[in-house]
């Protein structure tokens, strides 16, 4: 097992199929505080995020990602909150992976909610409740190409899905919009039936392709210097202190 890496993970892959790449340490969907807890307790090498909690409680914050890093411990992004971060942080050293990364990147307005889904709780395993955007987005290009659908109807229906809450989207909520919207009958049913085998998931193909990757680095064996200093700003420690973190941290010499 790779106890020197950290995983947060959610409804974007399962810790089972997850863990058939790489084995290593694999918490919830990271939220606020969530890094500092993990620094203290595992000390690891790397942390890597993939999903993360959002709405109702506090999201990771930049600043104790680069806390992180400037303490030497090599971050790491994927898929979806991992992504968006890995994108906003490329410049100080957060290394992102994979297609969502890198449209993030060139795409610096993009929507969160995007790669945004409603999720079960912790308990029931924070499994995906919804389709994200950019997979309906990317599965919705393919089938145009593959001829199922025409090019007005992929904008129509990418117009419905963006119209539709996060917390609501779903393929099969997007067909009913479809359907009330009068869109052509066969086009939808072809459309249905082509995606039971091209339907897109490139959240799960993009943290598939980090953790292989990872499996296969020696992280401890990966020099780096980070082009920032850290600077501990009284926010970011009222925040850690809210969360009951960073006094404890820093009196082990974190």
């Amino acid at each position: 097992m790779r106890d020197d890496i950290v995983v947060f993970l959610g409804p974007t892959l399962s810790e089972t199929e997850a863990r058939r790449h790489l084995d290593a340490i694999y918490l919830p969907p990271i939220g606020c505080g969530d890094v500092v807890r993990a620094v203290g307790q595992y000390a690891p090498s790397a942390i890597v995020l993939i999903d993360g909690v959002f709405a109702q409680f506090p999201a990771v914050r930049h600043q104790e990602i680069l806390w992180a890093m400037a303490r030497g411990v090599r971050m790491y992004g994927a898929s979806s909150i991992g992504a968006l971060r890995a994108a906003e942080l490329a410049p100080q050293g957060m290394i992102g992976h994979g297609l969502i990364y890198r449209w993030y990147r060139r795409q610096p307005l993009a929507d969160d909610a995007d790669v945004t889904v409603p999720m079960a709780p912790v308990e029931l395993g924070s499994s995906a409740l919804g389709d994200a955007l950019i997979d309906i987005r990317l599965s919705l290009r393919n089938a145009e190409r593959a001829g199922v659908i025409e090019k007005w109807l992929r904008h129509d229906l990418e117009s419905l899905a963006r119209s539709l809450h996060f917390s609501q989207r779903s393929f099969p909520k997007l067909f009913a919009a479809a359907e009330n919207s009068r869109s052509p009958i066969d086009q939808l049913e072809a459309l249905k039936a082509w995606l039971k085998a091209g339907v897109v998931n490139q959240k799960r193909t993009d943290a598939v392709n980090l953790l292989k990757y990872l499996d296969n680095q020696n992280i401890n064996n990966l020099n780096e210097s980070f082009p920032f200093e850290f600077e501990l700003t009284e926010s970011f420690a009222n925040d850690m202190e809210y969360y009951n973190l960073l006094d404890t941290l820093l009196s082990k010499g974190a």
